[in-house]
């Protein structure tokens, strides 16, 4: 290929990669976090809340009735839990932060206790879905869906440089004094190997970001506004109840037992497991029941779902139900598309990987920006003269170490305090989404305003000290369990600290690697304690100077 082509598609992937890769560090990042976001829950949740008592499967129409009768507020979206194949729990959230659980004792007397959960990991959910960009969700979303438009052309020009010398560096690692070079082959090396996995995220991402603008106009220059209806019709959250429940001022018939409503799920799919019946409306006319579940033999979109009427049993709509033959080519291919994006099939293996795959392409967006800050030094040294960086060099340096180990204790912070706050706070949430992005904010002030070099040593100290502590918290609520803090011995729970004790390590040895680095590295990186920006007049009279001296 041509060198003048390669130079331009070079330009391309870097700039492209520039624009784009803080907000998908982000995304990527927290991305990885989610894939474990069962545990997280379990980890934040209090005892008293998992200590919810469960019933038999038979009692749960029974629990249902009390339950509505007592606390009207339940209909509009009631939780019922499958513990396992014959016990439930049942639980209800009348506003965001505060959920109640409901249970018959052995005499069947009802009892009901209000607990208010931690929602760390929706937020850390809402951050790798938005890249943490503020404006509220849709617009984070379509933010995002942009940005992976220019994360996909970065793909596609990346593979077009790398092509010529694909054969001869693909695994080479070159360790060395030249650690350019070590940078640009891991990057490389990290985004080949992984590029499959970043087609798939950058063009789910760009159809759930932009899916409605797409869909928009192809309602009205395609469809002839036909789209949006047809659409509605199939998904599954508003799909219509029977004309006869609907019927004005008619009086909703009464529901079948939980028990038979899932006989008649495993009777159309065998193989599918449910874990869960969500109703909307429970007792009123137009009630819908969302059975969702997992059959572990498809890609399923969510693990796959189906919705019903409660008083009949028919199926509203069973497109995303797996493996009972009456879905459609078109839902079998988004279920897919949902799955392959999400991780949401092949259990404990592809989630690892996922994990995985998440934090190297957090790696790859970091260390595009580094390769891009280094060409800055060689692109300013003239005739082997060492020239001082310029400020906007300095200023992405810090940037990028601001934004992404910003991020990081972010994330870990706001997760440590979720055992500190349960019992102490009324709006979790906000209390969440302000420790984030106050952590977020000041590390970015701290990066500019004590330079790249020594923000990186200092920021990566506190993302160490702030992972560890989501251990301690645990280890805390064990030695003292009156702190208000407690310890889990679920498996989930364990995990999770077992999991921040090696990040806490990994960041730990991180800094002492970094510190190492800025204080031998050359003082015309922006890396080195000693490395002075000059202003761009500045840098470029000194160019100047150089040229007219070699002449």
């Amino acid at each position: 290929m041509r060198s003048d082509v390669i130079r331009v598609y070079k330009t391309v992937h870097t700039w492209t990669g520039i624009v784009a890769g803080l907000l998908l560090f982000i995304a990527f990042y927290a991305g990885a976090v989610m894939m474990f976001k069962d545990s997280l829950t379990a980890w934040t949740t209090p005892p008293a809340a998992s200590a919810t008592p469960s019933v038999p499967i038979e009692r749960a129409d029974a629990l249902i009735e009390r339950t509505l009768a007592a606390y009207p507020a339940a209909r509009k979206l009631l939780n019922l839990s499958l513990v396992d194949e014959n016990r439930v729990r049942l639980s209800w959230q009348p506003s965001p932060g505060r959920r109640w659980h409901a249970w018959l004792d052995d005499q069947g007397q009802l009892h009901a206790t209000e607990s208010r959960p931690s929602d760390a990991a929706r937020v850390i959910d809402l951050l790798h879905m938005t890249g943490g960009v503020p404006g509220g969700y849709e617009f984070g979303v379509g933010v995002m869906g942009v940005v992976s438009l220019l994360y996909g052309l970065a793909l596609v020009s990346g593979v077009i440089v790398l092509l010529p010398t694909l054969v001869k560096d693909l695994f080479a690692l070159r360790i060395g004094k030249n650690l350019k070079r070590m940078w640009l082959d891991a990057h490389n090396a990290v985004g080949i190997l992984s590029l499959p996995f970043h087609l798939v995220m950058a063009l789910s991402v760009v159809a759930f970001g932009l899916g409605d603008y797409i869909y928009g106009a192809q309602d009205k220059l395609i469809y002839d506004g036909a789209l949006k209806p047809m659409m509605a019709a199939q998904n599954p959250y508003f799909a219509k109840a029977p004309a006869h429940l609907n019927a004005a001022g008619e009086r909703a018939p009464a529901m079948l037992p939980p028990a038979q409503l899932l006989a008649k799920v495993r009777e159309r799919a065998p193989h599918f497991e449910p874990t869960a019946l969500r109703y909307r409306r429970a007792g009123e006319p137009g009630a819908t029941v969302f059975v969702a579940g997992d059959d572990a033999r498809f890609l399923a979109r969510d693990g796959g779902f189906a919705l019903m009427d409660p008083a009949s049993g028919a199926f509203l709509n069973a497109q995303f139900l797996p493996g009972d033959g009456g879905g459609s080519n078109w839902s079998a291919a988004t279920s897919a598309f949902y799955a392959l994006h999400f991780g949401s099939y092949g259990g404990a293996p592809v989630r690892w990987s996922y994990f995985f795959l998440g934090l190297a392409g957090a790696f790859l967006f970091y260390s595009g920006n580094l390769l891009w800050i280094e060409s800055r030094r060689k692109a300013t040294r003239r005739d082997g003269v060492q020239l001082a960086q310029r400020r906007s060099t300095f200023v992405m340096a810090a940037l990028t170490v601001g934004v992404t180990l910003g991020c990081i204790c972010g994330i870990s912070l706001t997760l440590a305090a979720a055992k500190a706050l349960a019992g102490r706070v009324g709006d979790l949430h906000a209390w969440h989404v302000g420790i984030y992005y106050t952590t977020f904010v000041a590390a970015i002030v701290w990066a500019m305003a004590r330079g790249a070099a020594r923000a990186s040593v200092e920021l990566l100290a506190l993302a160490a000290l702030s992972t560890a502590a989501i251990p301690l918290a645990s280890v805390a609520g064990w030695l003292a369990p009156s702190s208000g803090l407690w310890f889990s011995a679920d498996a989930h729970a364990i995990g999770v600290d077992v999991g921040a004790a090696l990040g806490a390590s990994c960041f730990a040895w991180m800094w002492h690697k970094t510190r190492q680095r800025v204080a031998s590295a050359r003082t015309d990186s922006v890396w080195s304690l000693r490395a002075r920006p000059a202003r761009d007049e500045e840098a470029r009279s000194s160019v100047d100077e150089e040229r007219r001296g070699a002449r």
